[in-house]
């Protein structure tokens, strides 16, 4: 099917999403693309929408918000299927952090519609995380440890205030820091890896949390998930390495480490918060593949 199927939510951005979306779109219809247009009604709603969606025969799919509606777009075409046909997503980032466009443009909707118009697409990969009640997707970066806590505390008490909100998560989980160990190993290692951390991340693409630069290395068409792991730092050594996390540069911090990685199993344990392209879900972690090339997008 030619036409577009966009979804909105009108929730993200905090509401900046329902008022500029109308005119977003008719600006694609005026340039030419045929586009069908639904709300979501609330969180997991969008899963389904482009579930039904692509059993219908679409194909190309618009998400209208932030990284969470792009999340659950991808979610609902790829989660418990292994033949999925060749779709194509679209962006019109109208949320709070809209993270993963980072990595290919600073421009934001401008630049995503002149990829629309134009048919301008990239392939990129996600990353598959097999947990014990199933399977999640993700096309910019899990991570467990502080950053899921960040992101677990900013969700439930301070979204609304945007990037403000995300530095305020980062202060009270600085306050509460914790650092504990998450067992697992990568591809062919020997042995299992149970060190302490501070957080480990899996990343298909370079920022998280809007600007955040957790993974400088990362590259979301290299077939790779890029590994970061930052040891048991303490709060005053976190506090003067914070900044750095916003251009990458905390890489360099003795405790810090990166690889590149295409296959992650977990050791069986109690389930932990894991963010998933900033959201939360608390899962029991089994493994983690990446998959080459799985979509294209419109950039």
């Amino acid at each position: 099917m030619e036409r577009f199927f966009a979804i909105v939510n009108p929730a993200a951005g905090g509401g900046r999403s329902a008022k500029l979306a109308g005119p977003a779109l008719a600006r694609l219809r005026e340039r030419g693309l045929h586009v069908d247009v639904i709300a979501s009604t609330g969180p997991g709603h969008a899963v389904q929408l482009a579930r039904e969606a692509y059993d219908q025969g679409y194909r190309r799919f618009l998400a209208v918000g932030g990284d969470g509606t792009a999340h659950e777009i991808l979610n609902g075409v790829f989660v418990g299927r292994r033949d999925v046909k060749r779709v194509s997503l679209g962006f019109l980032p109208l949320g709070t952090g809209n993270s993963f466009l980072r990595d290919f443009t600073s421009q934001g909707a401008e630049a995503s519609l002149d990829a629309l118009v134009s048919g301008r697409t990239r392939a990129v990969d996600l990353i598959r995380l097999t947990h014990a009640e199933g399977e999640v997707y993700s096309f910019n970066l899990l991570s467990v440890g502080f950053t899921a806590d960040v992101a677990a505390l900013t969700n439930r008490f301070f979204k609304p205030l945007g990037p403000l909100g995300y530095l305020l998560g980062v202060f009270f989980r600085v306050v509460q820091l914790r650092r504990r160990a998450f067992v697992l190993k990568c591809d062919d290692d020997t042995g299992w890896d149970d060190r302490r951390c501070l957080f480990l991340t899996f990343n298909n693409s370079k920022f998280t949390g809007g600007k955040m630069m957790i993974a400088p290395n990362a590259d979301p068409s290299d077939g790779l998930i890029e590994f970061v792991r930052w040891g048991p730092i303490g709060r005053l050594g976190l506090i003067r390495m914070l900044p750095k996390l916003y251009d990458g540069t905390h890489i360099a911090h003795p405790l810090a480490s990166r690889r590149p990685v295409r296959h992650v199993e977990f050791s069986p344990s109690a389930a932990v918060d894991v963010m998933v392209d900033g959201e939360v879900r608390t899962v029991e972690c089994r493994a983690l593949d990446i998959i080459p090339a799985a979509l294209d997008v419109y950039i």
